[in-house]
């Protein structure tokens, strides 16, 4: 399917509409009763589903045609996930950095993305609280607020590497720095793969790991990415499917960076 500026336009209105609805006033004001506990470190607020809520049924008119997977749809029954590899499937991360967006703190977003026969064709990922909007068509390149943009890294002496530290074992901590502390900058990430994708292409870090790659999280962030130029991908160098049950993928401003990382994780 060959997508276009309507349907470009149309998805980023709908999410805007979601955070003006569901997200924003509710930002500072969330009550206890309003957040339920999904796992020890996973959370789910009313703003999570009324976003969902809000964009399913937008998108549902874009495309009748399509699947929709939303992140809590498919938490409340692990069965939706099995439309990831439909013909065409919208992918909703309704809240991304809901954690951030308990404690009253920035990032969080909203990542949308269309995929065809589990590839991604179309992304998009929205920041309700600066109004920026991040998409990409497959083929098409990579657009922040309507300007194409392109991934060049940070221009740091050494390059820029975010880690997810305070998910690590302390063991293992001291160990990571000391191999990569000789050749790149170590920073913390933002826990919200909405902003850790648009980091990286508009250079603000270099290098981001991610482990779990649940569809919801990384479609639309990858083919971002990948459109502005730099490269996102499976440790073995295979593209980013969305209804593959795979971990582990590294994201890079560039695609030597990409590569430069890999070469010295292999040495390691």
């Amino acid at each position: 399917m060959e997508t276009n500026n309507s349907l470009i336009s149309s998805v980023a209105d709908i999410m805007r509409q979601a955070a003006d609805l569901a997200i924003l006033p509710r930002y500072r004001t969330l009550q206890a009763h309003e957040i339920s506990q999904k796992s020890a470190s996973d959370f789910v607020t009313i703003a999570d589903q009324e976003s969902e809520a809000l964009l399913a049924e937008g998108l549902a008119r874009l495309l009748p045609e399509a699947t929709i997977v939303g992140e809590e749809a498919a938490h409340s029954d692990p069965g939706v996930s099995g439309g990831l590899g439909d013909a065409l499937c919208w992918i909703i991360d309704p809240l991304d950095g809901t954690n951030n967006f308990m404690a009253g703190k920035p990032p969080f977003g909203i990542l949308v993305a269309l995929a065809e026969r589990g590839e991604t064709i179309a992304g998009w990922i929205y920041d309700p609280l600066t109004g920026r909007c991040c998409h990409a068509q497959r083929g098409g390149g990579a657009f922040v607020n309507g300007e194409r943009i392109y991934s060049v890294g940070s221009g740091q002496a050494k390059p820029v590497v975010a880690i997810a530290l305070e998910l690590v074992d302390r063991r293992r901590i001291s160990t990571m720095q000391e191999r990569l502390e000789q050749h790149f900058s170590i920073v913390g990430t933002p826990r919200c793969a909405a902003e850790q994708y648009a980091r990286v292409a508009l250079g603000q870090n270099d290098i981001a790991f991610f482990n779990r790659t649940f569809a919801w999280d990384h479609a639309a962030g990858v083919l971002f990415l990948n459109e502005a130029g730099g490269k996102a991908a499976r440790y073995d160098g295979s593209p980013y499917r969305v209804n593959d049950d795979q971990v582990g993928l590294l994201a890079a401003s560039t695609p030597p960076m990409w590569d430069r990382m890999i070469e010295l994780l292999a040495r390691r």
